[in-house]
């Protein structure tokens, strides 16, 4: 490894969402083994003195403002698909601040919503950095989604969007936005890095990034913070759940989010309660995250509403008090969730989408039920919770995570990618 390599990490937010939480997990890992690493916000929420933000106050918003004012124009006026969509029309030049020049490696992850437009990333590659892109979901292989769903069109060339007013044009706006991503590329080479390897696929294949490394590396977690407790019973009361029963734990950033499958997860709660009525007496649902009280009242078990949390040592106490983990979402690459349940030894049960059989062994760490299917959704949580040797699970999630996603094993191979990147021959593509 290059002495004092020294890596800028680039992303939206510091803390909110799950890419900024896998940011910030990586540049722990990296100054753990020997990097440099800082990173670079246009949202910052601590003082960690390793995260700098750039810009402030409404000035840093108005790339942010005018690019959804542009997409709204596009929607014909509609706010439903508002935050679905990006064209990275407009952002900020990180070029000029100190900590991009005294960078060696440029690593960008989640820069939608007016932190980089097509533009800044372009003056990005033509300073002459090496860049590497973690992907956190499909943006940057296609024109302007995040989630891909069945559309194969990128792996042509995007138009006719589904998410726009009439299905689209030839000459639509994400046909306009697929030119111009084309032409940031254009003899300008990127590292781009997948978090899964269904989304590495799924990358390869996509005629934007023809010609363009994609390799694939999961998010790491912090082992030390995420663990199994010793005390089950005092993390059910610290978190105000039930001290006895059995608990299902369901979390997201926002619980109403239609992609995180709620409405699945009730009816599939109502199946197992109607299968197996004797749960009802000593079954409960813990929901964790904004507007969880909104959905308590639509299930047949007794459901709490944890509200939204941001710190961490809660949310570990609140995955120890635990006996499964659910996440019934209807696209997701590596979803960190399911990584923390397993790595404080609970073990999950979802749908087989994007990367999340990769994560989930099926019944050796969790159950993958069939996609949409809420019917064998409450058939994995039956099995978890009645079935399935409980000690036994947790050993072989708690094994995965060692394997697979610490902080060490991530950090080496990210710091193998940057090297490749820096090498001449590499540098020579940019």
């Amino acid at each position: 490894m290059q002495a004092d390599m020294r890596v800028l990490i680039v992303n939206t937010s510091e803390r909110t969402g799950g890419a900024a939480v896998a940011a910030n997990r990586l540049m722990e890992a990296l100054n753990n083994n020997g990097v440099k690493a800082r990173m670079l916000v246009r949202d910052k929420e601590t003082t960690h003195p390793a995260v700098i933000g750039i810009g402030s106050g409404w000035r840093a918003q108005l790339p942010f403002l005018w690019e959804r004012l542009c997409i709204w124009v596009r929607l014909r006026f509609k706010r439903q698909r508002l935050f679905e969509v990006d064209i990275a029309n407009a952002g900020l030049d990180i070029t000029r601040t100190r900590a991009f020049r005294e960078a060696d490696v440029i690593h960008l992850h989640w820069v939608n919503q007016g932190m980089l437009s097509l533009r800044g990333i372009r003056r990005i590659l033509d300073s002459g950095k090496p860049v590497v892109w973690t992907m956190h979901d499909a943006w940057p292989s296609t024109a302007i989604c995040h989630l891909t769903f069945d559309c194969r069109r990128y792996e042509q060339r995007c138009c006719h969007c589904p998410l726009l007013p009439g299905g689209g044009s030839e000459s639509d706006v994400a046909a306009q936005t697929w030119r111009r991503k084309e032409q940031m590329l254009h003899n300008r080479s990127i590292r781009f890095v997948a978090c899964s390897q269904w989304l590495a696929e799924a990358a390869r294949h996509s005629a934007l990034l023809s010609g363009q490394s994609v390799g694939q590396i999961p998010n790491p977690i912090d082992t030390r913070l995420y663990r199994p407790l010793p005390d089950r019973r005092k993390a059910r009361i610290d978190a105000g759940l039930p001290e006895d029963g059995r608990i299902i734990l369901f979390v997201s950033q926002r619980a109403t989010n239609p992609y995180k499958g709620m409405d699945y997860l009730v009816e599939a709660c109502r199946l197992l309660a109607a299968e197996h009525p004797e749960l009802l007496a000593d079954t409960t649902l813990g929901i964790l995250g904004g507007h969880s009280e909104e959905v308590v009242g639509q299930l047949p078990f007794r459901a709490v509403a944890l509200g939204y949390v941001n710190d961490e040592h809660r949310i570990v106490g609140i995955y120890n008090a635990a006996d499964v983990f659910v996440l019934p979402s209807l696209s997701e690459n590596l979803p960190n969730t399911i990584m923390e349940a397993m790595a404080c030894g609970v073990a999950s049960v979802a749908f087989r989408v994007g990367g999340i059989p990769e994560e989930i062994d099926h019944r050796q760490t969790g159950y993958i039920a069939d996609y949409r299917d809420a019917a064998d959704l409450a058939r994995g949580l039956h099995w978890v919770l009645c079935e399935a040797d409980r000690d036994t699970l947790r050993r072989q999630c708690l094994s995965k995570v060692a394997r697979s996603y610490s902080q060490q094993s991530v950090a080496l191979r990210y710091i193998e990618e940057y090297e490749r990147a820096m090498r001449p021959q590499e540098r020579k593509k940019q």
